[in-house]
């Protein structure tokens, strides 16, 4: 998919997207996953598992995903469902290991669904991380990459390797980056972030 159209579909609401998905608009399901793979992603991060459970499990909530969004009655409840299936294979992979480890003739034993609510805090910083990933989403494309390399690659990247990949003088990045920290301030704000 060419970056200009997922960058439209990405500016598309959510009721929108789900309506796209349901469709079987493969366009609208690259702009949910991408809008929302982080989102996912940092849940089991979260609760503390590794990175290779974090994968797994984001397979398994996009899997859900998949066959359980026709039914999502409220397309604005999609990231607190994704938040919610995300804790509850968290939830049950822990059981699962636990059970393992206390009784290892138990291996076929599924642990039972759980209907335990995402903890408060969690949610709270979990929906404020995805303001945050949604009001860069929408910045202008030099001001999304540029906030992307300065701030959410790991390990930082230096000026002078930002200048070098969006085509500016290293001199330039620092007032730039003000600008597009100010439109970035400027939609949280809206979003009532603070």
């Amino acid at each position: 998919m060419k970056p200009e159209t997922l960058a439209r579909e990405l500016s598309w609401s959510n009721e929108r997207l789900v309506r796209e998905c349901c469709k079987s608009n493969q366009a609208a399901w690259s702009a949910l996953i991408e809008r929302y793979k982080n989102l996912i992603f940092s849940v089991p991060i979260k609760f503390g598992l590794s990175r290779d459970d974090a994968a797994d499990i984001f397979q398994a909530v996009c899997l859900d995903l998949l066959s359980d969004l026709p039914r999502l009655r409220e397309p604005r409840a999609l990231p607190k469902w994704l938040m919610q299936t995300s804790y509850h294979k968290c939830l049950r992979l822990k059981k699962q290991r636990l059970n393992l480890l206390d009784d290892p003739t138990e291996i076929e034993e599924q642990p039972k669904a759980t209907t335990e609510e995402l903890p408060e805090e969690m949610l709270y910083q979990l929906q404020r991380e995805q303001t945050l990933r949604d009001a860069v989403a929408v910045l202008p494309p030099r001001c999304n990459r540029l906030i992307g390399l300065l701030f959410f690659d790991d390990p930082p990247r230096p000026y002078q390797e930002v200048a070098k990949q969006l085509n500016l003088a290293t001199g330039s990045i620092g007032f730039i980056r003000g600008r597009c920290l100010k439109l970035l301030r400027r939609r949280l704000e809206k979003e009532g972030f603070g």
